[in-house]
């Protein structure tokens, strides 16, 4: 018998340790490529430092920051620059009030028009627009008034206009206007002035923008340069800080904006990935030898998994902190849940998440993160049997994750670190992402290795499902068998931590085949009617038989069963004998073997290739055996069950399956706890016993003495 810790087939076992060594160094090469090749400067701005960062040796250099920043102060200093009264705007301004004027005589002296005529002939004015009481009132002033007046106001304009004005001061020179006409005027002639000067006054002193931007150019010339000095060991940049061009300036001078993995780091870097490479392996031969160092092709999907997260992790976390915490990383930690176990999920985010944190601003901090998020996600989703679990670990890796944010800063000194929104929204959807990607990676990827998932176990395990319902249909004595074989198997499947769901939905599905002859089978068969095997050679009830496990085979084919469940119905007898028909054979033949075809009374195989199967293949037995003959008491039933299993193992059926004698002794003692509760005695009720007697005499057929056979007539064994 092959047990899990020793005879591995050595190809498949070099193999194994040749990807674990190809893991190892392309894990180290992702940590130390950054430190290496990395063309981008290691700190920028906006970047939030996570230690101290000290000047190496004194320095002192011109801040060319600091000196922009104090000649753009000293430009913004300098006032706006305005050119001197320009007097031909005066005297254009003048002559266009004279022409008002002139106009505004000839109107007063039109002899012909009415007095409205002359009102709306002064509304025409190009240059100045009065109110109607104020042309009414010019049209009333006699010859010399509006000689006056006349004067008056090309006197008053030309005061003003010789004054300065700008644009920011015309409200100021139009309002001083009637301050500046003749006090010998009456105050309805000075406003009327006003009126009339107003318009035309506009600036005279326009904004020079060269003669501005020559003064301000003048100011930052004086500017002297500024200089910064360190000296040894002075802070540059405290912890926690974020970054600006001013440190980043500070950082360029000492050289320390672009730096390269130093001997140190490379030794660091290397002896870090080999230690956790090394527990690593440890973890998996000790705990993991048989699904994965046995298992090439499960150990290559974790290998590639883990290398794509390291890549991408590391990648997100040396890229800002946004991509960082919302980097979907959880996924990885719930897909190998999924796939391979918690155990396994729980001790794989390690060495993911220290190596892909490991030289990055905040590193404890992502750590952390990416720590609690996973492992929240990982306990909610445990076990994956409904898509809803999936929706909740997605919650609770978000939660986690955001419980870190608001948490450790505040148990940290000497930081400005603090739970900035943007990062919070970014933990949520990082547990929202994980939860979708976990989904599609958990169903390609385990397509590509054969398994089941449990939303598939779920869904295949329900009563309605199309092929248990055209099982109960056909065959409800088999139907009712495998689920009695289900809730034994199941049971010792947990004893052994063997994977119990798959094994009672394998079980559910193992004699799916003898749905297609229902009627060969004995616990298909009407009590006391003809075994219609009574009737067949040997050989073609051996047949008949036999085709049990290659119609199971094509049914799930035909119901698209997936390949781990195939394996049930193709093992659950390995490559047993029919014994009952090879006895009746033999017999037949004089005890000739010789004249007998072995082949014929052989079931197709494998022996079962897991526990799960090999689980499954006892308690088929242990259950058969126990229904045809029931035992008298606890140690009877124990006799018929050890019989059973040292029968299986003596042929050799157990080979494949990696039980231990430990285990085997669970299961015996298992299946005897299990199988007496199931067959306990009964109470006779007065009415029923005699019909009850009759149905016990009429159940259990007649079988061959014990030295002779070994199963029933439907290929059960008997003993």
């Amino acid at each position: 018998m092959k047990f899990a810790s020793s005879r591995w087939r050595y190809p498949v076992r070099n193999m194994a340790w040749l990807t674990i060594a190809l893991v190892t160094v392309a894990s180290f090469a992702i940590v130390v490529a950054p430190l290496l090749l990395s063309e981008g400067p290691t700190y920028r701005v906006g970047q939030v430092v996570s230690e101290d960062i000290l000047a190496p040796r004194a320095l002192q250099f011109e801040s060319e920051i600091l000196t922009r920043q104090q000649q753009d102060a000293n430009a913004r200093a300098v006032n706006p620059i305005y050119s001197p009264p320009d007097s031909s705007i005066a005297r254009q301004q003048v002559n266009h009030l004279r022409d008002t004027l002139a106009y505004i005589e000839s109107v007063r002296a039109d002899a012909f028009a009415t007095q409205q005529q002359k009102v709306a002939d002064l509304r025409g004015m190009q240059y100045a627009q009065l109110s109607t009481d104020d042309m009414q009132h010019i049209l009333a002033l006699n010859d010399a008034g509006w000689q006056v007046l006349q004067q008056e106001a090309i006197r008053v304009l030309e005061q003003v206009m010789r004054t300065s004005i700008r644009e920011s001061q015309l409200d100021s020179a139009r309002s001083s206007i009637p301050a500046l006409v003749s006090l010998s005027l009456s105050e309805d002639q000075a406003e009327l002035v006003a009126h009339l000067v107003a318009p035309f006054v506009i600036p005279n002193s326009l904004y020079s923008p060269e003669l501005t931007d020559a003064a301000r150019e003048e100011a930052r010339a004086a500017v002297t340069p500024v200089q910064r000095t360190f000296v040894p060991g002075e802070t540059i940049v405290s912890r926690g800080h974020v970054l600006n061009e001013l440190d980043i300036e500070a950082l360029e001078a000492f050289g320390l904006t672009h730096q390269t993995g130093s001997n140190a780091q490379l030794w660091g870097s290397f002896a870090l990935v080999i230690t956790l490479m090394t527990f690593s392996a440890g973890y998996i031969y000790k705990a993991h030898a048989a699904t994965l160092l046995k298992k090439p092709r499960s150990l290559l999907v974790l290998a590639l998994l883990y290398l794509a997260f390291l890549f991408t992790t590391r990648w997100a976390a040396m890229s800002g902190p946004v991509w960082a915490y919302i980097f979907p990383v959880s996924a990885f930690g719930l897909t190998v849940s999924a796939l391979f176990g918690i155990h396994m999920a729980l001790f794989a985010m390690l060495p993911l998440t220290i190596l892909a944190t490991y030289g990055a601003g905040n590193s404890l901090l992502l750590l952390l993160f990416y720590l609690s998020s996973t492992i929240a996600g990982i306990l909610v989703l445990h076990p994956a049997r409904r898509l809803s679990a999936f929706v909740r670990a997605g919650l609770a890796s978000s939660l986690g994750g955001m419980v870190i944010l608001l948490v450790i800063p505040l148990t940290l000194t000497q930081t400005t670190l603090s739970p900035q929104p943007t990062l919070l929204a970014a933990a949520t959807f990082q547990g929202i992402i994980s939860a979708m990607l976990t989904l599609i990676l958990q169903f390609g990827l385990a397509q590509f290795l054969g398994e089941t998932t449990e939303i598939q176990l779920m869904e295949l395990a329900r009563p309605d499902h199309p092929l248990l319902q055209y099982l109960l249909r056909q065959a409800p004595g088999t139907y009712q068998h495998s689920l009695q074989v289900a809730n034994l198997a199941e049971q010792a499947a947990e004893v052994i931590g063997a994977d119990t769901f798959l094994t009672r939905v394998g079980a559910l599905y193992h004699d799916v085949g003898k749905a297609r002859n229902p009627i060969f089978f004995i616990e298909n068969q009407v009590p006391g009617s003809t075994n219609p095997h009574d009737s067949f050679p040997p050989a073609e009830s051996a047949a008949i038989i036999i085709r049990h496990v290659t119609d199971g085979l094509e049914l799930a084919r035909k119901y698209r069963l997936p390949r781990r469940l195939q394996d049930f119905i193709s093992e659950h007898h390995g490559n047993s004998l029919t014994a009952y028909q090879y006895t009746q054979a033999l017999n037949a033949a004089g005890d000739d073997a010789h004249q007998i075809d072995i082949r014929q009374f052989r079931y197709p195989g494998p022996r079962p290739q897991s526990r799960e199967t090999a689980i499954l293949m006892l308690a088929d037995g242990c259950e058969a055996i126990t229904r045809a003959r029931p035992p008298g008491d606890k140690e009877e039933l124990r006799q018929l069950i050890r019989a059973i299993i040292t029968k299986r193992r003596e042929e050799g059926q157990l080979d494949d399956a990696d039980l231990t004698l430990r285990d085997l002794a669970r299961i015996e003692d298992c299946f005897v706890s299990t199988l007496q509760a199931m067959y306990h005695p009964r109470i006779k009720y007065p009415k029923l016993q005699e019909q009850e007697e009759h149905a016990s005499r009429t159940e259990v057929p007649t079988t061959p003495p014990a030295t002779q056979q070994t199963e029933t007539p439907h290929g059960k064994p008997a003993t």
